[in-house]
Parts: structure tokens; sequence; C-alpha cells
């Protein structure tokens, strides 16, 4: 576990240049992106994680606690816990993290992941549209950081997310939507450096 104290020093690599270049600003309705959103109630992941060469594997738990925050928490099989997030709109709870995982960019990498994920950044200010080829991107402003959804021209198909600024694309995630509102897997890949998340849920039935 050692190389996790060293995550941070790849974390402010740089992405490939003018990934937003082409697009061209529409008028379509940003805010149609809200129907995708995922409703957890509480969800378990068998999860895989990639990071800088080594392998983490283990049980993400996501669910909606009744104050509407919600939690996420990872642990590995023997169920030793790596981390236990909280989120509630902008609001952002560390409750529990493994001392090697404790850094701060290795914390603030996981928070932007993981809100990308559950789309906390809807009620952004001066949200716009933009299209390029036969995608629509939902554009979602936040400080230096651009988020994006992009669907289809109808808006009835989420391709996937992105976060970024208004020229390199940072990291993309992926959802399958299962027939509950609750994605069926997750999958997020980062462009700046060797970090990749990967999603599946488990049985309905294993779930509490």
């Amino acid at each position: 576990m050692r190389y996790l104290l060293y995550v941070s020093i790849f974390l402010s690599g740089t992405a490939c240049s003018s990934a937003y270049k082409a697009l061209q600003r529409t008028e379509a309705d940003p805010l149609c992106i809200h129907k995708f959103r995922p409703a957890f109630t509480t969800a378990l992941y068998a999860t895989q994680v990639d990071v800088i060469g080594k392998h983490l594997s283990g049980i993400l738990i996501i669910k909606t606690m009744p104050d509407s925050s919600v939690r996420i928490v990872f642990s590995n099989e023997a169920g030793f816990k790596f981390f236990d997030f909280g989120f509630e709109h902008n609001d952002f709870k560390v409750y529990y993290i493994f001392d090697q995982m404790d850094k701060k960019a290795v914390i603030k990498t996981l928070r932007k992941d993981f809100e990308l994920v559950l789309m906390q950044h809807l009620d952004a200010n001066k949200t716009y549209t933009a299209k390029k080829a036969e995608t629509v991107y939902h554009v979602f402003p936040d400080g230096k950081d651009i988020y994006y959804y992009i669907t289809n021209n109808a808006c009835d198909s989420l391709i996937r997310m992105e976060r970024g600024s208004k020229r390199k694309k940072v990291v993309e995630a992926f959802i399958k939507p299962g027939a509950d509102n609750i994605p069926d897997s997750i999958g997020i890949k980062h462009h700046n450096f060797n970090f990749d998340i990967q999603l599946k849920r488990l049985q309905k039935d294993a779930e509490g």
C-alpha cells in the first residue's frame, strides 16, 4: 500500500489539449440532463481500482441517508476500510480515510470523481450547451473545473460524463443504467495519469 503515498505526485499531470476546441454553442436545454441523475438508495458494487500500476479490489457501497446526503464507503474483501465519504449538495465530508490515502490531492481527486458520477453540479450557474457532431455537451462550470454531460441530440441517451477545463479533458466516466435508475456499472478513467475505477453492481438481494 506504500504506493498510495505517492499518488498525489501524478495528479498534476497535463491532459490532452484542445479537447473541446470544436464545440459550438447551441440553444439546447441544459436542464434535460437532470433525468439521468442516479437515484441511489443502497447499492453494492464489486470494485476494481488500478492506479499507477497497482491494483485494489473490494466492495463499494453507495447509500442515500435519511437526511438525503449520500455516503460512499470502499472496503476490501476482508472488510478493511479504505475510505468513507459523505456528499450533500456542495458539502463534502471525510468520515474516514486510510492513513496511506490521507493525502489532499488523493481526496480531492476522489471527491471530484464521485461528484461527476453523482451529478452534484447540475445547479451550477452559467450553464450552457454546445454541439459537436451528433452529440450535445451540457456544460456546468464550477470554479476552475467544468463538468460536461454528453448526450445525443434528442437528450434521451447519456453517452458519457467528463470533467476538465475549456481546453483539456481530465477524466471521463461511463454509466450503464439500471432499470431502477441505479447504475448497473460505472467506469471512471483519468487522462492525466494512470488511474481507473470500475464498478459492477452486485445482486440486489445482497443489498440491505
